[in-house]
């Protein structure tokens, strides 16, 4: 030990250092060029800033951990604040192996302590930390384009999936609000548990709709090959307590989309509903409940009044054709159809409005056509399929559970109660301790409701029969309208 100290102090005195540094790079030199690998360093900060690449390939890798945590040697845990998922990482100076269409990679972990600073005019960390992604030199395209995309695409939709969903609403004032001036929306976090498992609607329509979501949230391509804006419009329709605001919140839930739930009746003007509209992100669902209550949308024929009173001469202060319903300044339906559909309506993308009506018989068939309310959804009273979803939330209970006579009775009167899935949901949340009791008590109200409703059930309710279904035709709404234009 002794001699190797005095030779290493000997070749330091002999060889100075711009010799010995010369010397070590021609020898990697000569190394890489026989070697089948390259290597890429990426650094956690990039001279003054911070490096996104190093924050998405770790957030990539936590993912990629997780998978393999089984079989790897050591991994890093940590959890953030108010989150419930716990995020695994590479342990300092340890190695995680990946594959990209078919190409294996590995990354490695290097943590190396910065050397001690008396003064800096910008705080650096202590700890140098980075990645070290090794491949095969051939392979090195892929890795440089492709792959390196794949880690950007997988990194924010993780950072999606982990980041808390808010519900916003809006207030009379918009941006000129004092208390919040430039933000229009005020926002609480969305903890809404219903998913369309616990949905109670029939499971083939609701296997629709889930797919139609699917579609659209992975449509960015086919989008833009078409021209078309990257939005998607549904109409919510049926009687009170059919579940429409829950379809709402499975759907966010579903696409991981904060909802906007859209006051139309504390919007001003269509100036305003067009602000609302550009301080929207992406991702989203705008809501608009109950269309046909919050403005007068429909009734063109007293706009008709109005342009003929203009035409023989009328002056004053006469609403207009584009004026509301409370006069000059307010949201009209043109207004609200160039919000869905217009120019407006691009400034953002992968945005899904949903409208939702009681009556959808007093809504403009404009407003109802495709491209502005792609899908229509009627939710109607509660179905046998849906009761049986109903029965297996509250009280547990599944169709093996119960006796072929039971089943056949619910069957059997189900359809003809007419009773709303929230009717049914009370009956069975007032018993839920005692499943059996909670199961007498629902198939005595629904027959009880049953024999009170025969006469009405007899004379219409065609959609009734046909339980929650997706309505992909728009002749039924535009018939409706027509006549009452004619």
């Amino acid at each position: 030990m002794g001699v190797l100290a005095f030779c290493q102090s000997l070749l330091t005195t002999i060889f100075p250092p711009s010799f010995r540094y010369t010397f070590l790079k021609f020898f990697n030199r000569i190394s890489n060029y026989f070697s089948c690998y390259c290597y890429f360093d990426i650094t956690e900060i990039d001279g003054v800033n911070t490096n996104e690449l190093y924050n998405a390939v770790q957030l990539y890798l936590s993912s990629t951990a997780a998978a393999t945590a089984a079989s790897a040697g050591r991994l890093s845990l940590t959890r953030s604040l108010n989150s419930s998922a716990v995020t695994f990482g590479l342990a300092h100076n340890d190695t995680l192996f990946d594959t990209f269409k078919g190409v294996a990679v590995q990354w490695e972990h290097i943590v190396t302590q910065r050397p001690s600073q008396s003064f800096s005019w910008r705080p650096v960390p202590d700890e140098k930390r980075g990645f070290s992604l090794r491949v095969k030199k051939s392979a090195k395209d892929m890795v440089l384009g492709p792959y390196l995309d794949h880690i950007m695409d997988r990194a924010g939709e993780i950072r999606r999936l982990n980041q808390d969903r808010y519900l916003y609403t809006n207030s009379r004032g918009g941006s000129m609000d004092s208390a919040r001036p430039g933000h229009p929306w005020e926002a609480v976090p969305f903890k809404h548990p219903s998913t369309f498992d616990t949905l109670a609607i029939d499971p083939r329509r609701k296997a629709e709709i889930m797919a139609d979501l699917k579609e659209f949230a992975g449509g960015e391509s086919f989008y833009r090959a078409t021209g078309r804006a990257w939005k998607r419009g549904y109409l919510l329709y049926g009687p009170p307590g059919t579940g429409k605001s829950s379809m709402i919140a499975a759907m966010a839930n579903y696409l991981n989309y904060d909802i906007y739930d859209l006051e139309i009746t504390e919007v001003s003007s269509n100036s305003e509903l067009r602000k609302l509209l550009m301080k929207t992100t992406s991702k989203s669902i705008i809501v608009i409940e109950d269309i046909d209550c919050s403005i007068d949308l429909s009734d063109r024929q007293k706009d008709n009044k109005h342009s003929k009173y203009r035409q023989s001469g009328g002056h004053g202060n006469y609403p207009g054709p584009d004026d509301g319903p409370g006069g000059p300044g307010m949201v009209t339906l043109s207004g609200l159809l160039n919000f869905t559909d217009g120019l407006w309506s691009c400034c953002g993308s992968e945005r899904i409005f949903v409208f939702t009506t009681n009556h959808v018989e007093k809504l403009d068939p404009a407003l109802l056509r495709c491209g502005r309310m792609d899908m229509h959804i009627h939710l109607s009273n509660c179905s046998f399929e849906a009761l049986k979803i109903l029965l297996r939330n509250y009280v547990g209970l599944e169709e093996n559970d119960l006796d072929s006579e039971t089943i056949a009775e619910f069957e059997a009167v189900v359809g003809k109660a007419g009773m709303t899935p929230a009717d049914v949901s009370e009956v069975l949340i007032r018993h839920r301790r005692e499943r059996m009791k909670a199961v007498k008590e629902l198939l005595v109200e629904l027959k009880r409701r049953a024999e009170g409703g025969k006469n009405d059930n007899a004379n219409g309710g065609d959609q009734e029969k046909e339980g929650n279904v997706v309505v992909d035709e728009d002749d039924l709404f535009f018939k409706e309208n027509d006549k009452k234009f004619n």
